[in-house]
């Protein structure tokens, strides 16, 4: 007879990567339930400088900090980010763990849950999104945190500060191994270019960081979405929405339109394009660029489609890589391709498909 006191106890976090903090909150599940849920956020987002490693590199980061005979009660899942609806991101994590616990043959509504986690500032609201389950608090651990390790670990000239000792094992040995990949290089390059533009645009003498304006276009033709590759830093190699920065003396829209029409050369006069514009939002989550906070204006184009010339012509600009209209079906499996909240940017004009 188990005298533990919860069935399950649910540790939710980025692990971006793992530190100690992370194991003192899981091994604090595994004293306190029978099974452990690990749920794993920003799950299918393309590598960058904040979310450099990927589900399965982070489930192997968790699993490594674990002995032996703890690895078959633990599970790890994981949940893709809603940075703009938090109802829809509590209902994946919801989901995710009811269906483990059915998955035991248990009634998830009956199961004892604990939710293991440590309120260490605003960022950790997300813990009290979830009443139905028992909050069980722990203390800091003296530790770095995953933005500091990231901040040393992509920068090659301070990487020698963090030594081996300051992360778990499991963690030091992934890190290691990492820094002769590929992908490494290109975050340090990513990391290198966002300092310096941090330090290019910031107010000289100023307590007040810049906030940024941009515009972000979602086009939509017959079925089909206008994307744009990105040919340089940050998010190099990602698709995103054809967008920019609003000039010094322009109207939104009418940025909205211009960059458009640079990017894309979009063969389409803007009196049509304006006639075609059906809706706008504004995002402004305010991590939602990793240049700085900025604050995007969102404007939705519905194109009118002729079937005897096809899809509007389009033809890549010097700072794209490729410009191409993306079927939607298609674009709704590309999340992890897709340059920083703008999948989540075109599923608010396109109703919500997307899949999470």
């Amino acid at each position: 007879m188990s005298t533990r006191k919860y069935q399950y106890a649910i540790v939710i976090g980025r692990f971006q990567p793992v530190h100690f903090g992370h194991q003192r909150l899981i091994e604090e599940g595994l004293r306190a339930a029978e099974r452990v849920i690990v749920v794993v956020g920003s799950d299918r987002q393309p590598r960058s400088v904040k979310n450099p490693f990927t589900f399965d590199e982070r489930e192997r980061m968790v699993r490594a900090c674990l002995r032996g005979t703890e690895q078959m009660r633990v599970s790890v899942v994981g949940v893709g980010d809603s940075p703009y609806n938090d109802q829809i991101w509590i209902a994946s994590i919801q989901s995710a763990v009811e269906r483990l616990i059915a998955q035991d043959g248990h009634a998830p509504a009956k199961a004892k849950v604990a939710l293991v986690g440590h309120l260490k500032d605003a960022s950790s609201y997300y813990l009290k999104l979830f009443p139905h389950w028992e909050f069980v608090g722990q203390n800091s651990v003296e530790s770095l945190n995953a933005t500091d390790v990231r901040s040393l670990y992509f920068d090659p000239e301070n990487r020698g500060q963090l030594a081996r000792a300051d992360l778990p094992d499991g963690t030091a040995a992934f890190l290691d191994q990492f820094t002769r990949t590929a992908d490494y290089a290109e975050l340090c390059e990513e990391r290198a270019f966002l300092a310096d533009y941090r330090d290019k645009y910031r107010y000289a003498g100023s307590e007040f960081p810049p906030i940024y304006t941009t515009v972000d276009a979602v086009v939509v033709e017959a079925g089909h979405i206008l994307l744009v590759q990105r040919k340089f830093h940050p998010g190099k190699g990602t698709w995103a929405l054809p967008g920019g920065f609003v000039g010094q003396h322009e109207r939104l829209q009418d940025a909205a339109i211009r960059e458009l029409k640079e990017e894309t050369r979009l063969k389409v006069p803007v009196p049509v394009l304006n006639g075609s514009m059906k809706a706008s939002h504004v995002f402004d989550a305010p991590d939602r660029s990793q240049r700085g906070r900025t604050i995007t204006h969102g404007f939705f184009f519905e194109l009118a489609h002729n079937q005897w010339t096809g899809l509007s012509e389009v033809r890549a600009d010097d700072d794209a890589a490729e410009v191409r209209w993306v079927p939607i079906a298609e674009f709704l499996d590309m999340q992890e391709r897709i340059y920083e909240d703008h999948f989540f940017i075109a599923n608010h004009f396109l109703g919500g498909l997307g899949k999470n």
